[in-house]
């Protein structure tokens, strides 16, 4: 990349020691020595991998758009199609980057500062919410809507809405699936999880979600027809099923017309 180029030109990177890598929902931030940061979106297409020097890359060349190398590691980075420098006060003033809300995958996750930073939301749609990588940082496109069905949330409800048990409900299947869809470490070893996304726990290959990319499926759980509608200002697809995730009687949504019953479904998925 021209822009990058140009930077090492004026700032060499060659001799700089990377300090830390961070992610900030789908924004990975590599930290050099000299207030220098490395700052990528993968979007839909792009990767990261690490391989050890001399180990054959599992990408062909021409894909390849940044190469960061040490003694013991190459990284390189694939179809990445935004890669920035910064420093620590540019990248403070960067509209684009989240400051996070509490790390789902973390060690020990702040779940009472996830449940406020949720709560403040009020007026937000509940999927929408989920989203926001300030609340609590993992959640993408697909598990909002996987959360919202195990849960028994219709994904177009107002935080506000909520229920103590409903709110309970979302920020513990979140972390739980979130877990259960990483690599576990195996010592020293890089391990870079790259199955599909599961939910159901099933082993079949096509049963891997209950309700995402599943528009006119029967539920798994009760037959009826999925459905799917953009949400928010980045029209995201939200999937949910209406008879398990109804619209509560007290509550009216705009586009759904009369609100229905609401049905109490486990959080056990």
């Amino acid at each position: 990349y021209a822009q990058l180029a140009r930077v090492h030109d004026d700032a060499p990177i060659v001799g700089r020691t990377v300090e830390k890598v961070e992610a900030r929902g789908k924004w990975l931030l590599m930290f050099f020595s000299g207030d220098l940061v490395l700052v990528t979106h993968m979007l839909m297409n792009g990767t990261w991998h690490l391989y050890r020097p001399g180990e054959r890359w599992r990408r062909p060349r021409s894909q390849m758009r940044i190469v960061v190398s040490t003694g013991e590691w190459i990284a390189v980075a694939f179809v990445v199609p935004v890669a920035q420098f910064h420093t620590a006060g540019s990248l403070l003033r960067h509209p684009a980057i989240p400051r996070l809300g509490p790390d789902l995958l973390g060690t020990e996750f702040a779940s009472d500062e996830a449940e406020i930073r949720l709560r403040e939301q009020g007026t937000v749609e509940v999927a929408d919410a989920l989203l926001d990588q300030r609340v609590m940082a993992g959640i993408g496109n697909v598990f909002k809507s996987e959360i919202c069905f195990a849960c028994g949330v219709n994904p177009f409800r107002k935080v506000e809405s909520l229920s103590g048990t409903e709110v309970t409900c979302l920020l513990d299947t979140a972390r739980r699936y979130l877990l259960q869809n990483v690599a576990p470490a195996h010592g020293n070893a890089i391990v870079t999880y790259s199955g599909g996304r599961r939910t159901t726990r099933v082993a079949d290959p096509g049963a891997r979600l209950w309700v995402y990319g599943r528009r006119g499926k029967p539920c798994r759980r009760c037959g009826t027809t999925i459905v799917t509608r953009k949400q928010g200002s980045g029209a995201r697809s939200t999937y949910w099923c209406p008879e398990c995730q109804p619209i509560p009687t007290t509550e009216r949504v705009e586009g759904f017309g009369s609100p229905v019953l609401r049905r109490k479904v486990g959080c056990g998925s």
